[in-house]
């Protein structure tokens, strides 16, 4: 069977999530264009060879809606004749999209495939695609799940709870993702992957200054008297420190056959070796990665000690310190140009996000093996393994 290898990964800078956001003036559609624009030129690659472009949003509704990929392709300025889709898998929105057009590449559907997503966190604010009043979940779920299910800020808690993580821990967490994120910046080591936009050059939520003193004075982010009696377990020590912030971005990723790379003169960054998908319980919702990393190991016949890099989703501090505490996997290979809690989560964006930072690192830190996983609402996770060349 053929095989995938990225051969380009570019993404925008992050921007806050607020109509003050660096990011806030530019059209979501814009903003993705930018990303597809800026991986051709890189890769001189013509457009016109692209069989199919696969981008992540969640929230698919006014600015997003009506499929936002295909108009993010017309406006980077390909050629009609390029299709394009757009998918939703919640967070892992556009790491799906890469497990979508590795597959098409190592099936034969497709020869080159972009995999991208964007999120416009400021202009289509989350939840917008559910209208108030609305019930998107049905009344199959409400009686499976009677006591109902909850927001993913309560998962973390639960999460934080079951695995008994103290706020000091998420909170040093928190502090050394914007540390090595501030550090990557001072090396130098975004500048490959990282397009200016608009005049914006560097993510706006890295604090190089952050500390465990200024983190402990942040309130509960999500107290709740009513799941307060019903989980009395919580200790409600999930913060707007300890948690990714609301952004806006896009990402984008090229993605062929080693043949196909060769022919047209084109570097491989890293070769896609394995994928897994998998469910998990909706009311903690967010500990998938967990499985997901299992079940993508055995399928590459890896064990965690081949790996040599790790991006784990920073949605909340606690998911990756449960996630660690599970695997055993070594707190020096996690997240270490740091995650989303420094850079960002324009959710849709961010599974690429990931590919683009773990593929630049493992280039500049000679890595064989890298793993990527993300926790997903609904309870749902992606995890995929890629092999340097």
């Amino acid at each position: 069977m053929r095989d995938a290898v990225i051969v380009e990964a570019v993404r925008t800078p992050i921007g806050k999530g607020k109509p003050n956001g660096s990011l806030a003036h530019v059209h979501p559609v814009e903003v993705l264009a930018h990303t597809l624009r800026t991986l051709v030129e890189r890769s001189g690659v013509d457009p016109a060879r692209i069989d199919d472009v696969i981008g992540g949003t969640v929230d698919q509704v006014g600015e997003q809606a009506m499929n936002t990929t295909r108009y993010a392709v017309l406006s980077a300025g390909f050629p009609e004749s390029v299709p394009a889709t757009t998918v939703d898998r919640q967070c892992g929105s556009s790491q799906q999209a890469v497990h979508f057009a590795a597959q098409g590449v190592m099936s034969g559907a497709y020869d080159l495939a972009v995999a991208c997503g964007v999120e416009s966190m400021s202009r289509v604010p989350m939840w917008s695609n559910v209208p108030p009043g609305a019930d998107p979940f049905g009344p199959g779920v409400a009686e499976r799940y009677p006591d109902g299910l909850v927001p993913q800020g309560i998962s973390a808690e639960l999460i934080a709870a079951k695995w008994s993580l103290t706020r000091e821990q998420m909170d040093a967490f928190a502090v050394s993702s914007h540390h090595k994120a501030a550090h990557a910046w001072e090396q130098g080591l975004f500048d490959a992957e990282v397009a200016p936009l608009d005049g914006v050059a560097r993510d706006e939520c890295v604090r190089p200054s952050s500390t465990p003193e200024t983190l402990a004075g942040l309130k509960s982010a999500y107290y709740d008297p009513g799941f307060a009696e019903r989980f009395p377990q919580i200790e409600w020590n999930i913060t707007a420190g300890n948690a990714s912030p609301i952004n806006d971005g896009a990402s984008a990723v090229l993605v062929t056959t080693s043949e196909t790379a060769a022919r047209l003169g084109l570097r491989p960054l890293a070769r896609l070796h394995s994928f897994a998908v998998t469910g998990s319980d909706p009311l903690l919702m967010l500990t998938g990665v967990i499985p997901a990393t299992e079940k993508v190991l055995r399928r590459a016949n890896l064990t965690l000690d081949d790996i040599d890099l790790f991006e784990v989703n920073e949605a909340f501090a606690s998911v990756v310190l449960a996630w660690q505490q599970e695997t055993g996997a070594d707190p020096a290979k996690i997240n270490v140009h740091g995650g989303a809690i420094a850079l960002g989560h324009p959710l849709g964006a961010s599974g690429t996000r990931l590919t683009t930072t773990l593929v630049h690192a493992m280039r500049a830190r000679g890595a064989r093996y890298a793993l990527q996983t993300m926790c997903e609402a609904g309870g749902l996770a992606n995890a995929m393994i890629l092999e340097g060349i």
